[in-house]
């Protein structure tokens, strides 16, 4: 069987949870399928981090074209090359396709719907017409978890539930659960002036995020927490740590690069009376995000919205303490190895960061349970089931 990938979004240089999915995939499905042929079609230059590696059974297109890549060179590409079916990893299909073509397309999520204030209005428009078109007409729908699942029932509902699989995502066993060196991790510490402990985790100095900038991920109620245990605690620091003490080495470290709108949380962070101890790092290396999981005193994710949230599992694998906003497919991710807070209460979210802080029987617990949690995971397992459903699409 011939199967087509479009895989232009591994072209781009800021790195998203889309991006990581599709990158996993590629490297997962020449080893397990060994018997099918696969296409990957791209634009123009791979991100130098999400290079798929070439299996035998693996030809990869790049095909510039300046103007509408999908509709008009990838469409055509695809149209001359008649794959058996086609996988879409991201809210799009051709137009223009071979009537016998079977799609099968993978929905993140609808998070636009939710908070179309939260996007720019050029590609609202775009992202609710691709989608529109995408969801209708593709033979099967992949729904990367069954929030996403019950957010196409509910925005488009003539499509059948027969018609959406739910296939989680997984993450990279290798890089988040391995050991680095005190001496490496130092050295990727120091490079953002983190502080850092000889002493172990549970004298860690900073609260990470790792994710995008832009409004749904709702960093400014992160920051207002963040300001709120800086000002106040209700009890001193264990270890010895004196409550100045804390004020004054916490930190808050965003590991991310600005996406869309992302100025107002930007000028937060510049006004806030605690801007010298919040640390922007822009784009990273994977290495180099899993060393800020595995020294951090605890990830936090506060998203409106996720679709999934594969930071949720990495942080895990990397025994970091999770605390997440309650909402969306979040609480399905993390199930009972996260601390929640009320998503838009930056009172709730402060009173969370200081249990961890205050409380190390209650951080190694929820280490303990997201080990456990993490199991449940992997990208093989997504490979796996993302290529069952792609191979049936020829037999039906």
């Amino acid at each position: 069987m011939h199967i087509a990938i479009h895989a232009s979004d591994l072209d781009h240089d800021r790195l998203d949870g889309t991006r990581v999915y599709l990158f996993n995939m590629l490297k997962n499905f020449g080893k397990i399928d060994q018997n099918d042929f696969f296409s990957i079609y791209h634009q123009n230059e791979f991100n130098s981090q999400l290079v798929p590696p070439l299996f035998p059974n693996y030809i990869v297109k790049k095909n510039p074209f300046p103007l509408l890549w999908t509709q008009t060179r990838f469409a055509f590409e695809v149209f001359r090359d008649a794959p058996d079916v086609l996988w879409m990893p991201v809210h799009n299909i051709p137009i223009c396709k071979r009537k016998n073509l079977k799609v099968v397309v993978t929905i993140h999520d609808l998070a636009f719907k939710i908070f179309p204030n939260y996007f720019p209005k050029k590609d609202l428009a775009k992202l609710n017409r691709l989608s529109d078109m995408a969801i209708n007409s593709a033979d099967h729908i992949i729904a990367v978890s069954h929030s996403t699942k019950n957010d196409i029932l509910k925005f488009y509902p003539k499509i059948s539930e027969k018609k959406i699989s739910v296939i989680y995502h997984g993450f990279d066993q290798e890089l988040f659960q391995r050991e680095f060196s005190q001496e490496e991790s130092a050295k990727i510490l120091s490079e953002f002036k983190i502080p850092t402990s000889p002493a172990g985790r549970q004298n860690s100095k900073f609260i990470l995020y790792v994710g995008a900038i832009q409004p749904r991920k709702n960093l400014e109620v992160l920051i207002d927490a963040f300001e709120k245990v800086k000002e106040k605690s209700a009890s001193p620091l264990r270890h010895g740590f004196s409550e100045a003490s804390r004020r004054t080495e916490l930190k808050l470290v965003i590991a991310g690069a600005p996406a869309w709108k992302y100025q107002a949380t930007l000028d937060k962070i510049a006004a806030s009376k605690f801007s010298s101890d919040i640390i922007v790092t822009g784009n990273l290396e994977f290495e180099k995000i899993s060393i800020l999981y595995q020294n951090a005193k605890m990830f936090i994710f506060p998203s409106l919205y996720e679709g999934f949230g594969i930071p949720v599992l990495e942080a895990m694998a990397a025994k970091t303490p999770v605390i997440l906003a309650k909402n969306s497919s979040l609480v399905e991710v993390g199930g009972e190895a996260a601390l929640y807070f009320e998503t838009e209460n930056s009172t709730d979210l402060a009173d969370c960061i200081r249990k961890i802080i205050e409380d190390e029987t209650l951080s190694e617990e929820l280490v303990k349970k997201g080990s456990e949690h993490v199991a449940n995971f992997s990208w093989e397992k997504c490979a796996r089931e993302t290529l069952d459903i792609i191979c049936f699409q020829k037999k039906k």
